[in-house]
């Protein structure tokens, strides 16, 4: 059963991955072919933002303008710990993760929109420790049930909405974050 305690955890291993980056390295690339470290810094910000804004019932038009502006400010490190806290708060602020949201991927249960920002977090976390030549390491339990999460729900996704890219084929013996990456598009080597 996801719970937003497993968000925390999570964010709260990407958390020094962004404080780490050097002012050299926002303009890295990352396993993401169209963004730099400061783009998909950017996108967990804003993708936190987007969904906190989301979940409280706020209307997905107005919902994305917090997309608007620089997210990350001169303390990109703050501006990723307050998004992370903001959507853990919109979670948490419901009376259970059945009841249905309305996010970017339609209207679902809340606990698909907190396995899809726990699987978000994971990958891109995985994307920025490449990105600046450090290494992460997650729950392996926790991966695994982003993986389940991730083989049902990705077929309903419409092609045109897939996050991320095509799947690519690793040993079974992989190592879970591996095979999570490369389920979601990622080479892990």
């Amino acid at each position: 059963m996801v719970t937003v305690e497993q968000f925390d955890s999570v964010h709260a291993t990407v958390q020094p991955l962004v404080a780490a980056v050097g002012s050299d390295q926002w303009s890295a690339p990352t396993p993401c072919a169209d963004w730099d470290v400061r783009a998909l810094v950017t996108h967990l910000v804003g993708g936190n933002r987007v969904f906190a804004a989301a979940i409280c019932g706020v209307p997905l038009d107005e919902a994305r303008r917090v997309l608007a502006g620089d997210l990350l400010g001169d303390d990109a490190a703050a501006a990723y710990a307050d998004a992370a806290a903001e959507v853990a708060a919109a979670f948490r602020g419901l009376d259970g993760l059945e009841r249905p949201v309305t996010i970017p991927f339609g209207t679902v249960p809340a606990a698909v929109a907190l396995h899809l920002r726990i699987a978000e977090a994971l990958v891109h976390g995985w994307d920025l420790a490449r990105a600046t030549g450090r290494t992460v390491s997650f729950p392996d339990d926790l991966v695994e049930q982003e993986i389940a999460f991730s083989r049902e729900f990705l077929p309903r996704v419409p092609p045109d909405r897939a996050p991320f890219g095509p799947s690519r084929p690793v040993p079974d013996d992989a190592a879970p974050l591996d095979q999570l990456v490369a389920l979601l598009g990622r080479d892990p080597h």
